[in-house]
């Protein structure tokens, strides 16, 4: 898995954080003061990268979480196989696929062998952003 561990004070909205072993992206993030004697604690809502489903957590701000390391790739349509999409990576020239799920709805008409594309890579999961 590729992820490193923060606490959750280093985390703002905008940046991703795995829930339920699914990396997300923070959209909401709160924080609480802290009581008399206890800590402040932040709640955070977050939307899954790869499956757009809605997910809370509430820690105290010193808890450590696992944070995904995303990068962002550019890569070529080799073919289109049933609901998965075969691509290469034009930097390491690995071919993997991607299923029809993680493609958007807008990109389905112009997705041919040839075209370039970029997506998100994460925990071993891809998600077309461009074509």
């Amino acid at each position: 898995m590729t992820t490193m561990i923060t606490e959750i004070r280093a985390l703002k909205t905008g940046s991703y954080i795995v829930v339920d072993n699914e990396p997300c992206k923070i959209v909401e993030y709160i924080t609480s003061k802290p009581g008399k004697h206890g800590e402040a604690k932040a709640r955070i809502v977050a939307v899954g990268l790869f499956d757009n489903r809605k997910r809370s957590l509430v820690h105290p701000v010193k808890h450590k979480v696992h944070k995904p390391i995303v990068d962002r790739k550019k890569g070529q349509i080799l073919a289109m196989m049933g609901a998965e999409v075969q691509v290469m990576d034009l930097e390491t020239f690995e071919t993997f696929n991607i299923p029809l799920t993680n493609v958007p709805e807008e990109f389905h008409d112009g997705l041919d062998p040839g075209k370039e594309i970029q997506y998100l890579s994460s925990m071993g999961k891809h998600l077309v952003t461009r074509v």
